[in-house]
Order: structure tokens, then sequence, then C-alpha cells
């Protein structure tokens, strides 16, 4: 036993739960743990803009590698309530983030003083647990119970806040002796892995959706080699994207209302048994459920017993770690196979393949200023495989998810559920800060970048070179293809006439980003013709090379373009070409190919 600070132990806690970096804004009332950091010197520390892009920054660490879990730091007051976001966002996504912030002291914390406000009650319905620790000695054993409460069952974060006096308090600890928990995560077990396969061996048009689940539970493999077993086709979900290669003669397609194919759509609607591992059915990709689930027979797996049956009663529900689950039906399946009691589903799977042929919606536009199918083409011709894609929501997300190819698990890092405009920038650096060498490609709306646009300092101080995308159309796309149905077109504008353009095109765009991202120390190049692209990616990586910042790379995009989306899965509208219609006319609903 030894005699040290409380913070001292918790950073010792820390290194060993595997923590190697973290992302914060120091204030007052957490200056004692930042003197602990400085004074261990083990864990890197990112300086955040805001601790809001602190918080995002941590997610996009948990995220981009299997085990991490991004750490976030503040003072009291409004640096805890500026993460709120980055939990909530993390908490709908089963992200794993430990948030620590500092607070008043104990005696003075129901007397009003100044940033004390009670922020575990606050984060409390966006964790998965949220204390205040009132006493020292439970400091390193808080942090012990924080990260098994992150780790086990449905991951999600955690938020501790400390108290100045609890922080500085001296007390016993013995780090030589302390060990990580092991984090609890049911396993189906053998005879509800036989009764699912048997469900699917007596279907004609199986189908397996692959969600998020399985990414976290570094499964992707097993989720490949069970569909080549089977000879099941696979529709991920927008988190469970990239579980199975997009090229993979079994991957089906992605289904849903907006971030969806057609081929997908067309597909699950033709489809007569599901298995759904690791996903929520989330409303989105449903749509309305009395569609979605007409006619078809369903198997649930999911790590977390309340989301089995919360959308909607499956005929078979299995709570389970998705890996677990997986290595079960992998070794059911292989048996059966051998004994030759596997049904061939070739046929099927050949009339997925070819709906996956036909069913695709333009890309080839030339028209001057770009339509956004356009960039996405462009960005599938420059990318290639080990791309990381980093985005959030908007237009640019949804005809994303549409157009480009994703190929391994963790290159499409979405925040999926929350959708907090911002997001792409902090979450982008946080991946670039747990991995060195990828090839990392951001995506965002004019919109989207401008909420934390701050943030791009903290790539050009701490070296975190990585692709920002930029598709600016100066508005507020999907809201304003939303308000059509308001017949309105009402506050979604950010075009205005910058006195300092140059009086080129742009003028009128509003926010010259190129001037900002220049302003905060990052490269910057603007493309307005498709004949450009392949000189400015060529450039962006170059200048990342050399400069180790971010590059931002502005495509000036036509003002209005209406992305494929429906109220249903079986009623996608498709639009046609606006250069023919000065404004998009609706053309299609999604049909099946017979």
């Amino acid at each position: 036993m030894a005699k040290m600070r409380a913070v001292d132990a918790a950073v010792l806690v820390l290194e060993k739960e595997g923590v190697d970096c973290a992302f914060g804004v120091p204030g007052a009332a957490i200056n004692p743990f930042y003197s602990a950091l400085k004074a261990r010197g083990s864990i890197r520390h990112i300086l955040a803009r805001h601790v809001e892009g602190a918080s995002h920054m941590a997610e996009g660490y948990t995220r981009a590698k299997a085990g991490n879990i991004g750490v976030c730091i503040g003072t009291s007051g409004p640096a805890g309530t500026d993460m709120i976001t980055g939990l909530y966002s993390a908490s709908a996504d089963s992200v794993p983030i430990l948030c620590i912030t500092g607070q008043a002291p104990r005696a003075r914390l129901d007397k009003e003083d100044f940033q004390a406000v009670d922020i575990a009650a606050i984060a409390g319905p966006v964790t998965k647990w949220a204390v205040t620790v009132m006493e020292p000695a439970l400091v390193p054993f808080v942090f012990q119970k924080a990260f098994h409460t992150m780790r086990s069952g449905r991951p999600g974060p955690v938020l501790v806040d400390l108290p100045v006096d609890v922080q500085l308090a001296e007390i016993e600890f013995d780090i030589d002796t302390y060990a990580p928990l092991e984090p609890y995560k049911p396993k189906a077990t053998r005879a509800q892995a036989e009764k699912a396969l048997a469900m699917l061996n007596a279907a004609e048009r199986p189908l397996i959706v692959a969600g998020g689940g399985i990414v976290n539970a570094d499964a992707s493999d097993l989720l490949v080699e069970f569909a080549e077993i089977t000879g099941v086709p696979v529709v991920p979900t927008l988190m469970g994207w990239g579980t199975i290669p997009d090229d993979h003669p079994l991957m089906a397609g992605m289904c849903g209302l907006q971030t969806s194919h057609r081929y997908g759509n067309a597909t699950l609607l033709a489809a007569d048994v599901v298995l759904g591992i690791g996903n929520r059915w989330a409303n989105r990709h449903t749509g309305n459920v009395a569609t979605y689930t007409k006619d078809r027979t369903f198997v649930h797996v999911d790590i977390e017993p309340t989301q089995i049956g919360r959308v909607f009663a499956p005929d078979l529900g299995i709570v389970s770690d998705a890996g677990a689950a997986l290595k079960l039906f992998l070794d059911v399946a292989t048996e059966w196979k051998t004994a030759g009691k596997l049904r061939d589903w070739s046929g099927w799977a050949e009339e997925c393949r070819a709906r996956k042929r036909t069913m695709l919606r333009k890309t080839h536009y030339d028209q001057v200023p770009l339509k956004p199918q356009r960039v996405y083409e462009e960005m599938n011709k420059a990318f290639g495989r080990d791309t990381c894609y980093v985005s959030t929501i908007g237009l640019s997300q949804i005809a994303a998810a549409q157009f480009l190819h994703v190929y391994r698990p963790r290159n499409w890092i979405n925040c999926g559920q929350a959708g907090p405009l911002g997001w792409t920038l902090p979450a982008a650096l946080g991946v670039r800060a747990a991995d060195p060498d990828r090839p990392i490609v951001a995506l965002s709306g004019d919109y989207d970048f401008q909420f934390m646009i701050e943030e791009l300092a903290v790539g050009a101080q701490h070296r975190l070179p990585y692709l920002h995308v930029v598709v600016n159309n100066s508005y507020l796309g999907l809201i304003r293809q939303a308000q059509r149905g308001f017949d309105m077109d009402f506050e979604v504008s950010l075009a205005f006439d910058n006195v300092n353009a140059s009086g080129d095109a742009e003028k009128s765009y509003g926010v010259d980003h190129v001037a900002v991202a220049e302003g905060l120390g990052c490269k910057a190049i603007r493309v307005r013709r498709p004949e450009e692209f392949a000189d400015a990616f060529a450039r962006a990586g170059a200048l990342m090379a050399e400069h180790k910042v971010p590059v931002v790379l502005e495509c000036i995009l036509e003002r209005v373009t209406n992305i494929a989306m429906g109220a249903d899965i079986d009623a996608v509208v498709e639009f046609e070409d606006l250069a023919e219609h000065g404004e998009d006319a609706p053309t299609a609903t999604l049909a099946l190919i017979d």
C-alpha cells in the first residue's frame, strides 16, 4: 500500500485499464487531475477548442479500434453540460467513452457555488452510470467500476464527477495488485442456435441483418464466414456497414428510408425469414414496422435483453453477445452442411445479386455547379479499400451511404442515432489519434462543418492529418428537403454576399471555408468542376504528407438537389435530374425486380 492523492490513484487505474490518450480542456476544478496526468506523463492529452468537441473526439477514438475507450475531461459546470451531447451520442450508438469532470468542494455542492451543477443527475439519462464521488478512498474503485460498466453487456458511456477536495485528498492504494474486472457478456446457448438455424433452414428467401453489435464484438470475420457457409445474403444496418465488404457476393445492400440502396430495400421486401444480429430495428432502417414485418419471420439476437421486443416482437429472441452467437451459429451451420442438412439458397442469392447489378442510382453528372452524386463517384475512384469514412447527418451523409463503398468494419464511422451537427470534424480527429496510419476521409455538408470548425486548429496543433470533404450548397439541405411537405423554404439558406470574397462564383455562398480553414492552420482546396477532382485529391494527399495537418476539400454544389428517400421502404422516392426540371421532380417509387 502507498499513500497518494486520489487523482494520482485515478491516473494509475486509467493506465492499467489501457488508456493512453485523452481529450479535454483544463479548468480550476479539474486542475488537480491534470496535475496527476502531468506528473505521470503516460497518457497523451489532446487539447480541444470546445469541450463538446472533446467528447466527440473520445467517441471517434473508441469507434476507430476494437477495445479502445476514449476519455474526455472537463472542469465543473458548463464543461460537463457541454459534453452531454457526446454522452448522448455515445449512449445511443453503444459506444463506451469515459467522461471525467471536476466539481466544487463537497461542502459547497448545495450552496450554488460558481460552476457547481449536479452533472451526475443531468448525465444520468444518457449514460450507463453517472456518479459524483463523495469519498476519496472510493476514487480508484469508482474508476474500476466505470470500466467494468462500460464494457459489460451493451457498451456505453460513464461519467465520473470529482469534487476538487476529493481529488486532492490522500488515500492508501496499492496499484501493484490492481486488475481490471472481467466484463459480463451474455452468450447464446446451443439450443438457441439450433432453433435459429432451423428457422433459417425453413426459409426460401432468408436474410441476415447485420448490426453495429457485430462491430462492437469484433466479429465481422465470423459474420462473413457464417454467411458463406450458409449462402445467406446480408443486409448491414448503417452502424453495421463494413461488417461484410460492399463487393462481397452476399452483400445485398442496405435497407431503410434514407441511408439505403434500392436493391437493399427490394431484397428485404422479398425476404421471408430475417435473422437480425446486434441490431436495434432502428426506425430509419425499418420504416413502417407493419410494412417491414409483413409476412416475414424474425429472429433477433442482441446483447441487451430489453432490445428484444422493444420495436416489435420477434418469433425468436436470443440475448447474446453478437460474437458468441455467431460462433455457435457457425458451428451448427458447419455441422449441418457437412451432414447435408443445410438448404441450398444459391438461386435466391443470385436474385439478390441481380438486383444489386441493376437497381442503381445515377452518379455521372457533368453539371457545374456540381451535383453531389458526382462527388461520391469521384471519391469512389480516388480512395482505396482501406479508407475510413467519418460522417454524421444531413444530405451529405445520406448520399454518402447511398453511393460510397465500404469494405471493412470500422471504416464507416457514423453517429447513427443522435446525429448532432458538428460531430464529424472532432470525431475524425479522434479516429486519427487512435490510428496514425489509416486513410481517413471525413464528409460534411457546409452546416455540419461550420458547427465545430474551430476544432481544425486542434488538428493543426497536434498534427492530426486527415482529408475533410465539404459539400457546399449553402443550405440546410436535409431540412430544406423535409420542408417540401410544408410547402416552404424557410430559414434554411446559409447564403449571403460575403463582403470579403474575391468576387468569384462562390461569393454568394457566404462563408469562405477555404479562408477559415487556412486561418486555423490547415490547408484547403476548392473544387468547382468535375474535371478538377483527380488533381485536387492528389494535391490534398501531398499537402497532408508534407504538413501533417487536416486538408479541407470544398466542393461547390448546385444549391438544390433532392436525395432519394421516403416515408416507407416500399415507397422511397427517386428524383429526376435538376438540370431538366429546375426543382427535382419525384419520378418513381421503389419497384421490385422479378
